[in-house]
């Protein structure tokens, strides 16, 4: 009983290490185009950000729900396996973070759920149905219609504010960015926080500490609500950089279309118990508001290595899993070796990161990588919409360079 507790322990931990992650990994869904557009300095957007992400973790447990009770059969479930599993969504977490991508926290979390589940009990341990209902179908429509959804609000923008005077409605789309931002932010911890909480409740239940079918325990949803918080209000810049400015360039009526619809999606598929990516949906929306102002552009060698890091998402963090699961299969022993790979390569990955240090001074840097061919003869053709209000907006100030860049 000893070693169970220490287990259990360990569980609980990691799942809030993975939890912290999510939050710095995510920051960019709510905050990367406030930031890009100069609608908030970026500490004030991470901090804001962050309190949101705490409440919105209290709203709901649907979510949660899906994970603790519906992917998975909660019986014959170790505690070993949900640590396998953590393992897994961690390192790419971490790994995507390392390189500026935008990918999915929650399908990573799934996929070493999923991975680990396999190797400990087989195939039919995964419920099929749920994994298509409300893991894979909403992982391919939640972008299509947030970013449809983006560039029909984007046009729709524009065409209202075509007669508004230049200064006044870019300080109202300014406020309706912040306030739309904002509700991202909550939708965010009423989504993702959910499915820590999940995971532990799912460990929680396998290791009998509560009954099987129960719902979060109150001290899980705390717990997993200020490990998000505090996740991203460290921020991970990187990915705010990506989404705010290496995806697309854009405009405070387009950032506020994009968040708007994104929130919108990520709130109702909350509702509906869907465990939805709201990196897919945000990301979605950043694209759908790029296309719909005239002279706007995507970058598509960006969106295409982003959309190659949603594809192997599942199927990578589900092999990490599955072979954290055969190493902790071997005792107690193997558990302690897991958990020094774990620490180890995220220490290295750490390292690696501080090479090219992004954090909020230079965030809103320039992306180097150039538009393409085609988006950019696309651009210089197209005359830029009636009523466009870049001219009076003022561009962010530039920021000091770092030491680095200096010598660089």
């Amino acid at each position: 009983m000893e070693n169970f507790s220490l287990i259990l322990a360990i569980v609980v931990v990691t799942a809030l290490a993975f939890d912290f992650t999510n939050g710095f990994h995510d920051t960019a869904n709510a905050m990367a185009t406030t930031i890009s557009t100069g609608a908030l300095k970026p500490k004030v957007a991470v901090a804001m950000s962050a309190v949101l992400n705490l409440v919105g973790a209290f709203l709901s447990v649907e979510v949660a729900n899906t994970i603790s009770k519906g992917l998975v059969d909660e019986t014959g479930i170790r505690p070993e396996v949900i640590f396998a599993a953590l393992v897994g969504a961690i390192l790419w977490n971490l790994l995507t973070w390392l390189v500026g991508l935008p990918s999915s926290s929650s399908h990573a979390l799934m996929g070493g759920l999923i991975g680990a589940t396999i190797a400990s009990a087989g195939v039919g341990a995964v419920h099929g149905d749920v994994l298509v209902t409300k893991v894979l179908i909403p992982a391919v429509v939640a972008p299509i219609v947030a970013g449809l959804a983006a560039m029909l609000a984007t046009r729709l923008s524009y065409s209202i504010g075509r007669k508004a005077d230049g200064k006044a409605a870019a300080k109202g789309y300014r406020a309706g960015q912040i306030a739309s931002a904002g509700l991202v932010s909550l939708a965010h911890g009423t989504n993702d926080a959910q499915k820590t909480m999940g995971i532990i409740t799912l460990a929680l239940v396998a290791g009998g500490a509560v009954a099987p079918d129960s719902d979060p325990p109150l001290w899980v949803i705390l717990s997993a609500g200020m490990a998000i918080a505090l996740g991203t209000y460290l921020g991970g810049w990187r990915i705010i950089r990506t989404m705010g400015k290496g995806l697309t360039d854009l405009q405070p009526q387009q950032g506020f279309a994009a968040q708007t619809s994104a929130a919108t999606v990520i709130l109702a598929s909350s509702h509906l118990g869907f465990s939805l990516s709201t990196t897919h949906s945000v990301s979605g929306s950043v694209m759908g508001a790029g296309l719909g102002r005239k002279g706007g552009v995507v970058r598509w060698s960006t969106a295409t290595r982003m959309f190659v890091a949603w594809g192997l998402t599942l199927p990578a963090a589900a092999l990490v899993g599955a072979l954290a699961e055969y190493v902790t299969g071997l005792g107690s022993w193997g558990t302690a070796i897991v958990a020094a790979f774990l620490i180890g390569s995220s220490a290295w990955i750490w390292k690696l990161s501080r090479r090219e240090v992004v954090d909020h001074t230079n965030v809103n840097d320039a992306d180097a990588e150039p538009a393409g061919v085609v988006t950019t003869a696309i651009a210089a053709v197209t005359p830029p919409p009636t009523g466009d209000l870049t001219a009076t907006i003022p561009a962010p100030a530039a920021t000091e360079p770092t030491p680095s860049q200096a010598t660089a």
